[in-house]
């Protein structure tokens, strides 16, 4: 079954795929899809997952959409919904951001992930559109996730993506997000645990074609 992960982001997408691949999805990116990335106005995650996994179910397939960032403590939540924004590439961002904690002592560097995702469901009535739902016939099922943990003062590891390397989760002291192994990572990252509450309507989905 084809399930369109609503994101042109390819870190994004080698997580979803390696979180998602034992459920035997066909997994799409957005262009994959023929379909753009919406602008994301809204000034809460969840907002803003719940208009790019509605927009991308539109098409006709179901669609799997999230909103994630890092929110800083001694930034009063920023970046926040503004992380993807904070400065035009991965490498800026990150240098952004220890250029704003520059003074911060360790103690004071605490910091969460957050992910708001969504799982948007097509339906056709009267009113679609050349056999492609409305936005008002899209059914929307909802989680959460989070990790918390510190701003390290300079990047380790390789293996991620975004803010990875700076950010030491509580669970792993010494390490990383990014020096974690791949399965280490999805389990404990605000993806994986957002992931994780939908999977038993996902495993549903992959096994019946429907909800």
């Amino acid at each position: 079954m084809k399930l369109v992960i609503a994101t042109g982001n390819a870190g994004k997408m080698q997580e979803l795929r390696e979180m998602l691949g034992p459920l035997g999805f066909t997994l799409l990116s957005l262009s994959d899809a023929g379909l753009s990335s919406p602008e994301e106005p809204f000034a809460t995650f969840q907002e803003n997952a719940d208009l790019k996994a509605r927009d991308a179910a539109r098409s006709g397939m179901w669609a799997l959409g999230d909103d994630s960032g890092l929110c800083v403590d001694a930034l009063d939540g920023a970046p926040g919904v503004h992380s993807a924004r904070y400065a035009p590439t991965d490498v800026e961002r990150r240098a952004k951001l220890l250029q704003a904690l520059r003074d911060v002592p360790y103690e004071r560097r605490g910091a969460h992930f957050f992910c708001a995702m969504t799982l948007a469901a097509p339906r056709f009535g009267a009113g679609s559109d050349r056999g492609r739902p409305s936005a008002a016939e899209v059914r929307l099922f909802r989680a959460e996730g989070r990790v918390d943990g510190r701003i390290v003062r300079t990047e380790r590891g390789t293996n991620g993506f975004g803010y990875d390397p700076l950010f030491e989760p509580t669970e792993t002291p010494g390490r990383t997000i990014a020096e974690l192994p791949s399965d280490d990572k999805n389990r404990l990252s605000h993806r994986g645990r957002a992931l994780e509450r939908l999977r038993p309507l996902l495993t549903q989905l992959a096994k019946d074609g429907d909800l």
